[in-house]
Order: C-alpha cells, then structure tokens, then sequence
C-alpha cells in the first residue's frame, strides 16, 4: 500500500504512487504548472491532488511510459509526457 497522492508545497509538485506492470509501485511527481498548462489546474497548486484524481488515468499511463523507456524512481512528469494524451 502507499500513500495518497499529495501536494508538496517546497517542490511545488505533486507526488503521487504508480502500480506497474510487474507489480511494483514507482513514486512519481508532476510540477503545478504541468498540470496548469495541461490539465487547467489552479497554477498555486491549490486543487492539485484534484487535478490529478481527475486525469489520473492519463498521469499514471504516462509514468508507465517513461518506466518502460528507462526512467527510475522517482519518475518526474513534465508537460510534454502528458501532452499528446487527451485529458478526462
């Protein structure tokens, strides 16, 4: 089991747990102006953990991209891993 997804207010990004293929959970973060600029989320990171359960499917298949290119823990989204997707 992991944690809830929460927003970390020094980083200014949201971190969040991802189950993978294998079984495993990969920690992740995705920075408040992606999910501003991509998903219309309030840019002071107000409503990020919204934001996030409501794109969430798009999100973790993003990870699940990078993890499967290579990226390790913790996987840090930017706007252009998310960009081609089409948001809830």
């Amino acid at each position: 089991m992991h944690p809830d997804p929460f927003f970390h207010e020094p980083s200014g990004a949201l971190r969040f747990w991802v189950l993978i293929g294998d079984g495993s959970t990969i920690g992740a973060s995705i920075s408040k102006e992606a999910l501003h600029y991509r998903f219309k989320g309030d840019l002071t990171g107000a409503d990020a953990v919204q934001s996030y359960n409501t794109n969430r499917l798009v999100i973790d298949e993003a990870v699940k991209r990078r993890v499967a290119k290579g990226s390790i823990e913790p996987v840090m989204l930017r706007e252009r891993d998310v960009a081609e997707a089409t948001p809830q």
